[in-house]
Parts: structure tokens; sequence; C-alpha cells
């Protein structure tokens, strides 16, 4: 007896693309935790490595050894598989729902628009998730010598008793200036790249490929959309590092968004790029790779088409 196919927009299908999304996020980010955590140092003081590799010998050759390099591992793994589930679940829908409440034909001739709407809002509510995750990750990562809380449950308690709520959303803002850009850019530029692939690289329709081919497609699609994401929300994830380090100044406040502008200045802002591209652009082509490898696992199409149909469908049929 045949399974029966997931209706693509259903609230199951809904559901699906959120436990892919965790599947997608929370993996890849645990996996790049030493290049975040030392990318992280680097935007928080310049000086503190001269590049990856001699961060890398620092870290090691110091008393945490390799274990140091996966600081804050934790709360990354926790934070960003709750922002993957927002990201990937709510974006599938408000595409949906925002494409239903225009029509089908807008929704075809304004694709982009809706790719960025979509992925705003799911953004948004995604951080929510993320920002406390995040303020405990680069607290622990950003820590002065002598100056270490402790491990994800002491810097979670501390932080609470010291700061209170207000301690975990601080980030909130920058977070979301960072992030909401950054996943704008990573889903519209995905999906317009995987169709220019299909109609103006491979000149053929999607349909026409196998799956392993089509993720051939998702994961070099991904990877270019990785490197402009990157580039676009770099300095907002410099005021963010800086934001929720441990650093205070002589009336025992956090730096201020304009104090972290004036103290940096135009160079400091983009310190640490070429790592984050590293990072953003793998992570990004590998979320995508497995969120779709997921996806195929579960009788789903891929994400993306070559321009045919409109992006927001209304039966599984209309996907093959």
């Amino acid at each position: 007896m045949s399974k029966k196919p997931i209706e693509i927009n259903s609230n199951k299908y809904f559901m699906y693309c959120g436990i892919g999304g965790i599947l997608a996020c929370g993996t890849t980010h645990f996996s790049m935790t030493p290049i975040d955590m030392l990318k992280c140092r680097m935007q928080v003081d310049p000086r503190a490595y001269r590049g990856i590799f001699d961060g890398i010998r620092k870290v090691t050759l110091g008393k945490t050894g390799l274990s140091g390099l996966y600081l804050g591992g934790t709360a990354t793994f926790i934070g960003y598989s709750l922002q993957g589930m927002g990201k990937y679940g709510f974006y599938e829908y408000f595409k949906y729902t925002y494409g239903q409440a225009i029509g089908a034909e807008k929704a075809h001739r304004h694709k982009t628009l809706l790719y960025l709407s979509a992925s705003a809002t799911a953004e948004f509510l995604a951080d929510i998730m993320l920002c406390p995750l995040e303020t405990i990750k680069v607290r622990m990562q950003t820590a002065l010598p002598g100056t270490s809380i402790g491990g994800f449950t002491s810097t979670l308690k501390h932080i609470r008793a010291t700061e209170g709520l207000r301690g975990f959303y601080k980030g909130i803002a920058p977070l979301w200036f960072r992030q909401i850009p950054y996943t704008m850019v990573k889903f519209a530029s995905f999906e317009n790249i995987v169709e220019a692939i299909y109609k103006r690289v491979l000149k053929r329709p999607k349909s026409e490929f196998s799956k392993s081919q089509q993720l051939g497609v998702t994961f070099a699609a991904g990877y270019m959309a990785g490197i402009m994401c990157a580039i676009v929300s770099h300095p907002a994830d410099t005021i963010v590092s800086k934001l929720n380090s441990v650093g205070k100044d002589a009336g025992g406040k956090g730096p201020s968004i304009g104090g972290i502008l004036n103290e940096l200045g135009f160079a400091g802002i983009w310190a640490g790029l070429l790592p984050r591209i590293f990072m953003i652009g793998t992570l990004t082509a590998a979320q995508w790779f497995i969120f779709d490898s997921f996806k195929v696992k579960t009788g789903l199409p891929t994400t993306g088409g070559d321009g045919s149909k409109s992006p927001i469908g209304k039966s599984h049929n209309d996907h093959r």
C-alpha cells in the first residue's frame, strides 16, 4: 500500500518544512561553531587573531584545547534549530498565504516581492525564538580571559539573575537588522538563481532532471545566495557581537549601537568578513541541500521552479 502524498500547502506540508528547517539550520550552524566563535572574537577585538588559522592555533594550544573551538555550541544548536523551524516553515506558509491574497497571476508576476515579504515575516518571528540563545552564545564566545561566566546553563542563569528578561532580548533590534535582510536575500536570491539556472544555463524544464540533479542545482544556488547574504548582513552581525559582549563602561552599562559604530568606524564594521563569507556561503549551501534532501525523502518537490508555474501552487500535482 503506497503512502498518500503530502498535499502541497497543507498544514502537514508546512509542518514538514519546519522539520526540514530544524535539520538544516541546527546541524549546519553547530558544525560551523569554530568559525563562528573566531569570527565573533575578531569582531569584538580585531587584534585577537591574525586570521582563521591563527585563531585555531591559539585556541587549540590554550587551556581548553580542541573543545574550546566549540564554545557556545549548545546554544548555537538549540537556537538555530528553533530559528530554522520558524524560518523555513513560516516562509512556505506566508509565501502561500500572501500569494493567495493577491492571486496566482499577480503572485507569478511579482514573485520576487512575494519571496521578500514572506521571508521577512518568517524571519521576524523566527528571531524571537533565536534571540535568547544568540545572546547566550555570543556572551560565552566573546568573554575576555578571566571574565568567562562558564557553560551554557551558568551563562543563562547569570544573564537572568543580573539583567532579567531584557538581557536576553537587548540584541533583538540589531538581530532583526542582521537576520531579516539576510533571510530576504537568502530566499529571494535562491529562488531566482534556481530559476535562472534552469532557464538560462541548463535550458530545460526542472521536471526533466532527476532528483539528484535537482539537488545539485540546489547546492550551487545555495552557495551563490550565501555569499550575497554574508555581505548584506555583516555590519549588523558585527554590531550584534559587540552588543552582546561582556564589556561594560564605567557606569556599568553595556555598549550602545552608536558607541559601537563610533568605536569601530567603517573598516571595523567589516572586520571578520572573509571568514563570514566562507562560513555563510558553506552554511547556506548546506542548509538548502539538507532542506531539499529532506523534502525529496518525504516525497516533496525541491524548492524553486523554472519560471513556468506560479510560485504558490495549489496541489501536489502542480509541483511534480
